[in-house]
């Protein structure tokens, strides 16, 4: 049976820190500076090309009550951007109508504005528009067109666009089961920092799809997703922990990952929990739920709920 000593406590968190160590650090949002400019002013700069007021109109967008002065008047620089063939203010207004953000949600209008800036090459709204057409909405459901859209983008070097791609060769999607393409994508995207992407690769090597079976590469790619908080990667840790499979078997760690996941809103990390709660001590199991709270009021990366389901290789109980 594990014990926690000093000894097992400090083995598991230099564990945690090297995961933490070999995680994809997201691009830090500089300190907004106050800004004296009016927003006509700001429109004026966005029209000009420059980037910096650029950022501020979307900020403002996505930050703003729609009934306030400001906002109405941003709204009006975004579209008029858009009409004189921007495909970043395409895209942007794109995005607000398909999330129904500050205005009304209008799929057939997103479409439209992802088409245009589709057309010049922008991979975000390739991404967005496929995304459309595989589930119908505000376009007729077309898995082909897609499948293209994806592959456009993916091919611009767009981590979403290379994880939806993967998922459709995993599934065999408008395309051939094909699972080494599939790995070769969720590699792609693993490697810019995709959460889901770097926990599906850790899947595939840890059943041998697509890849040979390794399971130390198994446990890297899930370690990095868990470590970001992506709940099924914490999940599949924690029974990596468990089982000894490319990590040494540990189960306070194991413990400790599942209790994570479950307070990520993973349910189904609550049977495999209870099933090695008897190998702990009460003490051992309050420590370990403790350090896991501790943990979870850090800042993290939640998932983008619309990218696709994760893999895991969890047993179903």
């Amino acid at each position: 049976m594990f014990s926690l000593n000093h000894r097992n406590f400090t083995r598991l968190l230099s564990l945690l820190l090297l995961f933490c160590a070999r995680s994809v650090q997201p691009t830090p949002r500089p300190q907004e500076p106050v800004h004296d400019e009016s927003i006509a002013t700001v429109c004026a700069l966005a029209d000009s090309g420059d980037f910096a007021a650029q950022h501020r109109l979307k900020q403002l967008l996505l930050t703003n009550n729609s009934t306030t002065p400001d906002f109405v008047v941003a709204l009006d620089c975004m579209r008029s951007r858009a009409s004189h063939g921007d495909a970043d203010a395409q895209f942007f207004l794109g995005y607000l109508l398909e999330q129904g953000h500050s205005v009304n949600r209008d799929y057939s209008q997103a479409a439209q504005n992802y088409q245009l800036a589709s057309a010049q090459g922008h991979s975000f709204a390739q991404n967005n528009l496929a995304n459309l057409y595989q589930r119908g909405l505000g376009v007729p459901r077309d898995p082909q067109k897609a499948l293209q859209l994806y592959l456009a983008s993916a091919q611009n070097n767009n981590s979403a666009a290379q994880t939806n791609l993967a998922s459709m060769y995993y599934a065999g999607d408008a395309v051939p089961h094909d699972l080494s393409q599939a790995a070769r994508w969720f590699q792609a995207a693993a490697s810019q920092g995709d959460l889901v992407a770097q926990n599906n690769l850790g899947v595939l090597y840890f059943r041998g799809e697509g890849v040979p079976v390794d399971l130390k590469t198994a446990s890297k790619w899930i370690g990095l997703a868990a470590m970001k908080g992506l709940p099924s990667a914490q999940s599949d840790l924690a029974f990596l922990y468990e089982t000894g499979s490319g990590l040494s078997q540990d189960y306070f760690a194991a413990y400790l990952w599942y209790s994570r996941a479950i307070a990520a809103g993973d349910s189904s990390a609550v049977s495999h929990r209870d099933a090695i709660s008897h190998f702990l001590s009460r003490k051992q199991r309050d420590e370990g739920a403790a350090l896991a709270a501790s943990q979870d009021r850090q800042p993290s990366n939640s998932p983008d709920p619309s990218l696709p389901s994760s893999l895991s290789i969890l047993p179903r109980h």
